[in-house]
């Protein structure tokens, strides 16, 4: 057998290097700064999860395990904000300034002032208690609404879910009107909706599907639409209204449904995603044990001002 001819060789490399290109050019993300990588910032946790962001940029997360809520602040400093912390799950900011938590250590939702001290929103529906608040988003007008799913924990001392069904509450802003806005969910569990208050999106996880409602002035849900085939443990939004979805990585979805990103995070699971930092420009991300960040040449929406 003779060597490969010159202008096969050439024509071989031609396409090489066209491949090559067209690779380094599909590979500029629509959303990652320039030259940015992701970076682990802190580890040895259980299981973090919740991450939100005050109005000065410091990013609050749970260890969920290890009951406590942590504190990454701008100066790039972890401490314990609060611990024992209601066993807390999904968290987010109101506009006062109080961390909202899901404390399923007694299926309550909290109310968290910045100098630690709680107050219980809700633990109970039509009698029962909830089956355990997960994730939680409140809207400018103090409002929120939260997922209910069941994930039996070792902390409890019962088997089954307490409420009928797994869905998604509404908390009117004076805490007297609590709802059920779903009927029809397997496991809802990440939420977060638009800063205008007029759309929220609700993760199906075990459906594997993502929906977007319209909200209605009443905080009833309408207009149930698919977003994109996949569900989520927890979700963000950014400025341009791409929405970030949690699992393998953080997944990322343009306005039409399309997936325009994915963010490989070396850990089995990633639980949450917040935008933090000074300029909101920094997507932190709580994955297993470690807490993760990334820079973006986009910013986060929804976020305490």
């Amino acid at each position: 057998m003779g060597g490969m001819k010159p202008w096969l060789v050439t024509l071989l490399l031609i396409g090489l290097t066209t491949r090559l290109s067209a690779q380094q050019t599909n590979s500029t993300s629509p959303i990652i700064a320039t030259g940015a990588k992701l970076e682990k910032l802190a580890g040895d946790f259980k299981f973090t999860e919740g991450p939100t962001c005050d109005r000065d940029g410091n990013v609050f997360f749970t260890d969920q395990p290890n009951n406590r809520i942590m504190k990454w602040s701008v100066d790039g400093k972890l401490s314990t904000f609060l611990q024992p912390a209601g066993r807390a799950n999904g968290m987010f900011f109101d506009a006062q300034g109080n961390l909202i938590a899901c404390a399923d250590e007694k299926t309550e939702l909290w109310s968290i002032t910045p100098d630690g001290k709680h107050t219980v929103l809700a633990k109970q529906f039509e009698g029962k208690i909830l089956n355990a608040p997960n994730d939680v988003w409140v809207r400018a007008d103090g409002s929120l609404y939260f997922t209910d799913p069941f994930y039996k924990r070792e902390w409890w001392d019962y088997n089954k879910p307490p409420q009928v069904t797994e869905q998604v509450y509404f908390l009117s802003a004076d805490r007297k009107r609590l709802k059920r806005v779903t009927t029809d969910l397997t496991q809802p569990n990440g939420i977060i909706g638009t800063p205008d208050g007029k759309i929220l999106f609700v993760a199906d996880i075990r459906a594997r599907k993502t929906y977007a409602y319209d909200i209605l002035p009443d905080g009833s849900l309408t207009n149930k639409t698919l977003r994109c085939e996949l569900g989520s443990d927890g979700m963000t939004l950014d400025t341009e209204g791409n929405l970030y979805l949690t699992g393998k990585g953080v997944i990322v979805f343009d306005k039409t449904g399309k997936q325009i990103e994915h963010i490989a995070v070396p850990e089995p699971w990633t639980a949450n995603v917040s935008f933090g930092g000074p300029d909101r420009q920094t997507l932190f991300i709580t994955a297993s044990k470690g807490l993760y960040a990334i820079r973006l040449r986009v910013s986060g929406a929804n976020l305490a001002k």
